[in-house]
C-alpha cells in the first residue's frame, strides 16, 4: 500500500490551455484535465504518520530560467492546481519543482531523483511506499531513479 502519491503536473494533473505552450505561465493559462478531480476525491488524503495517503508534486518548471514566469509564480500555480485538484490547499513544503535549465544537470530535474527523494524523506515514507504518476518518460525514469514505482497518469486517471 502506497503512504505517499507524488504527481507530475504539466500533462498530467493540468493542461496548458495556450495554444502552442506546454505550461501555463499564469494563472488563466491552464485547466485541470478529465477525472483528475473525481479520481483524488477517492484517496484519503492525509499525513502518513495517521495511515492516510500523502499527496505531493514534483514538476520541472522549465519556464523560470527562460524568464516566462518567476518561481514564485510558478509555485503559486502549482499550489493553486493541487487545491482544484484535491479541493483544499496542500502544505507548502509538498511541492517541488524544478527551476533549472536542462543544460544546468542539476540533481532535481526529472529524470534525476532529487525531488522525489526529498518528498520522501519530507514524509517520512520510504521508495517502496511511493508511487509517482507523471506523462513522459522523464517521469518514468525519475522514478526508476528514486527506487519508487511509476504508472502512467493516463492509467491512473482513466484506467478504463
Amino acid at each position: 500500500m502506497y503512504r505517499l502519491i507524488i504527481f507530475d503536473a504539466d500533462g498530467t494533473l493540468r493542461c496548458c490551455t495556450v495554444p502552442g505552450q506546454v505550461c501555463p505561465n499564469a494563472d488563466n493559462q491552464w485547466e485541470l484535465l478529465p477525472n483528475v478531480k473525481e479520481k483524488l476525491s477517492e484517496i484519503d488524503w492525509g499525513s502518513p504518520g495517521l495511515g492516510r495517503i500523502a499527496f505531493s508534486i514534483a514538476s520541472n518548471q522549465a519556464g523560470i530560467p527562460k524568464g516566462y514566469l518567476t518561481a514564485e509564480t510558478a509555485r503559486r500555480l502549482l499550489m493553486d492546481t493541487a487545491e482544484a485538484a484535491l479541493g483544499f490547499r496542500p502544505i507548502e513544503d509538498s511541492i517541488r519543482f524544478c527551476p533549472h535549465n536542462k543544460s544546468d544537470g542539476c540533481a532535481c530535474r526529472k529524470p534525476g531523483p532529487l525531488m522525489l527523494e526529498q518528498l520522501m524523506d519530507f514524509w517520512g515514507v520510504n521508495p517502496e511506499e511511493t508511487l509517482f504518476v507523471g506523462d513522459m518518460e522523464s517521469d518514468r525514469q525519475a522514478a526508476e531513479n528514486a527506487g519508487c514505482d511509476f504508472v502512467w497518469a493516463r492509467d491512473f486517471f482513466d484506467p478504463e
